[in-house]
Parts: C-alpha cells; sequence; structure tokens
C-alpha cells in the first residue's frame, strides 16, 4: 500500500487525472474499476474519482509494488525517490545560459526563450526550454521541500525553435489550469517584434484561412475557408522603416502555428531570415552578419487583471536593426 498526500503543487486536479498522472500506464476503466472495490481510497474512504483535490488530502492505494512498478508509478513517498519518468537532456545547451525569468509568483513562471532553443524537447536526447524549467523548478522553487509525487511544472504556450521571446510556464496544477483557460479563451494579448523585407507604413489588420501540412511542417493561406482550414486574424503596425526594412509590432489574435510568418510573407513582407516563408538572397545577407534564423520575437504579453510582461530584444536582433537604419 502507498499513501500520497496532496501538496499545494497539485490541489485543484480531479482525483482520476491525478490518479492517471501518478500510474501512466493504467487505464481509465482499471482506476475506477478500483474505485469502487475501494482498492483505492480518498481520505480514507471510498471514491468516485471525480473529487477535486486539496492541500493534505490523503490518497491510499492498495496495490503491490509489482503492480505499481507495472504501472510505471511515481515515487513510493513525496519526495523519496527521483523522478524516473522524466527524460533527462543527453547534453544541457549552452542556450540555457541566456533564458531568463521575466515573472514568477507561485503559480506562474514567465521566461525569455532564446532564438535556437527548442520549447519542448522533440527526441528524448533534446535538451528543451521545458527541461530548463524542471531543473529550476527542483532546484531553486521546490529545493528543501517536498517533491509533488503527481505534478511536474510544464510550459503553457509553445514557440518555434528559432523565435525568441515570452514562454508561459505552470508551476502548479492552479497555474497551468489558468493558463490554459486564457489561451482557450483568446483573452491574453500576445505581442510581437519582427523585420520584414520592405518599407510598410501605418498599420493594418489581415484576415485568410490557414492549413498546415504535417508532412512539410509548412502552412498554406487562402483567402476562402477550404477543408481543414482554420481562420486566423494579424495585426501589424510599422514602428520604423530603413533601408527596404520595416521593424513591425505585431499581435498575434488567433495562435496557429507559424501564422504571424505565412501571414506577412503572403502580404508581400517575408521576416527576415525565415527559412521557411522568406526571401533566399535577404536570408543570405543576414548570413554574414551571423543571423542564421527568423527575425521574430515574442516581445510584450498582457494578462487581464495580471502583470504586463516586457521582454527586451536579444543582442542580435538589435544588430540587424542597426544594419538596416531602423529605430523605436
Amino acid at each position: 500500500m502507498r499513501e500520497l498526500i496532496i501538496s499545494g503543487q497539485e490541489e485543484g486536479q480531479r482525483l482520476d487525472r491525478y490518479l492517471g498522472r501518478y500510474l501512466p500506464g493504467v487505464s481509465q476503466g482499471f482506476l475506477h474499476k478500483m474505485l469502487r472495490k475501494k482498492n483505492i481510497k480518498y481520505n480514507g474512504a471510498k471514491a468516485s474519482g471525480s473529487e477535486k483535490l486539496m492541500t493534505g488530502d490523503r490518497i491510499q492505494i492498495f496495490f503491490s509494488e509489482e503492480t505499481f512498478d507495472a504501472f510505471g508509478a511515481g515515487p513510493a513517498m513525496n519526495g523519496s525517490e527521483p523522478d524516473k519518468r522524466q527524460d533527462s537532456p543527453e547534453k544541457k545547451s549552452p542556450l540555457r545560459k541566456q533564458v531568463r525569468v521575466l515573472f514568477e509568483n507561485e503559480d506562474i513562471l514567465i521566461l525569455h526563450k532564446p532564438a535556437g532553443m527548442l520549447t519542448q524537447k522533440a527526441a528524448p536526447g533534446d535538451d528543451s526550454l521545458n527541461d530548463y524549467l524542471l531543473d529550476y523548478w527542483k532546484d531553486k522553487i521546490m529545493r528543501g521541500r517536498e517533491m509533488p509525487a503527481a505534478f511536474r511544472p510544464s510550459v503553457a504556450n509553445r514557440l518555434d525553435r528559432n523565435t525568441s521571446g515570452i514562454v508561459l510556464c505552470g508551476i502548479t496544477v492552479k497555474g497551468l489550469q489558468m493558463l490554459s483557460e486564457l489561451l482557450k479563451k483568446r483573452q491574453l494579448e500576445k505581442y510581437y517584434l519582427c523585420i520584414v523585407k520592405g518599407e510598410i507604413q501605418g498599420s493594418r489588420k489581415v484576415y485568410g484561412f490557414l492549413k498546415k501540412d504535417e508532412k512539410s511542417n509548412r502552412v498554406m493561406l487562402t483567402d476562402q475557408k477550404q477543408p481543414g482550414s482554420a481562420f486566423i486574424e494579424t495585426w501589424y503596425r510599422a514602428l520604423s522603416t530603413g533601408r527596404d526594412a520595416s521593424l513591425l509590432k505585431v499581435r498575434l489574435i488567433t495562435g496557429k502555428s507559424h501564422q504571424i510568418r505565412a501571414h506577412l510573407a503572403s502580404e508581400g513582407h517575408p521576416i527576415l531570415g525565415d527559412p521557411k516563408y522568406g526571401d533566399p538572397e535577404r536570408n543570405r545577407a543576414l548570413y554574414k552578419l551571423g543571423i542564421r534564423h527568423q527575425l521574430l520575437h515574442s516581445s510584450e504579453l498582457v494578462i487581464p487583471g495580471g502583470p504586463h510582461i516586457r521582454d527586451d530584444i536579444p543582442e542580435d536582433f538589435a544588430r540587424v536593426m542597426k544594419e538596416y537604419h531602423l529605430e523605436i
């Protein structure tokens, strides 16, 4: 038998979802059968699985150790064993030195992701911002405290590998649920800075329909809705115009994969450095400056009733602004 005590990081989730995280190899049908038979108890009593967990709640699981092992269970007691379910990167990226904490409270953490770093790993040996988050959480936030049995923090949104800027992270269940709801309802104001080809004046709101080809990892834009396409909406304003280039502030109204990159390219103003949707000749000119990624930076975030986060432009972005005589 194992008894698990719910920590502050874990409260707010349903009992059955908590058990699914703690026992990743088990089916929901089997879990509910064990709940009915009282092989799993909640605060010493029978439970349905729909209960909302609170700090200090106790869950008793009457399985053999062989059964726990078969279902890939977490630690036997909170904080008593290392978490073996997390894939550690084979090598930590030197880009970790560029990660910065922009905001932190008891539920969420907001980080600066450098261009070139994955938000989440694509293969077990990859290093990513999510791996950095896990290490930060273990070493800084949870240091000297008991580790939760069935919770690990996670990024709540993603940026393309070669886009820099603001990434939201939940460090409690409550934080992840709050961020997920805000993202789902599009209640976050997200702004980007980018350097594009051509001279632009004023502001504009553009619309279209976006469809992604998973095999090529590219998107296609059309004026009319197509099967499998989604409506997108992007607003931008020119902040500065220089030598056949413009610095834009972009608001992502809808949030689809590659939306800003593809939408601006369809307008005849591809983002400089973009290998998928950009201008190859202009990109080659940037290689001489050591720039091999799109000049797109998630720079500003407004959380309703919460903080207004700003992330300064990276040094290489500023260097290209100077090259094209762009100023803010």
